[in-house]
């Protein structure tokens, strides 16, 4: 494991500080696993992302004509 140095909001801290008592965890395992969930939304937004490339772009205009068509607005 790597040390780091983390500068919190002090209400930020508090209740972290908080909630690794009420959770019998360390600040640090919070911390750990917040960034872990973070990453791991940014690999399915890459995912998802890379499969949108290869959508057809429709403009604004021709979508909202084919909302109106099918009776969506």
């Amino acid at each position: 494991m790597k040390r780091a140095t983390v500068y919190l909001q002090e209400d930020l801290h508090r209740a972290l500080r908080l909630k690794a008592f009420e959770a019998d965890r360390s600040v640090s395992d919070l911390i750990n696993d917040a960034v872990r969930v973070a990453l791991e939304e940014d690999v399915a937004d890459l995912t998802d992302l890379e499969a949108r490339r290869r959508e057809k772009p429709v403009s604004y205009h021709d979508f909202l004509k084919e909302l109106k068509d099918r009776g969506q607005l």
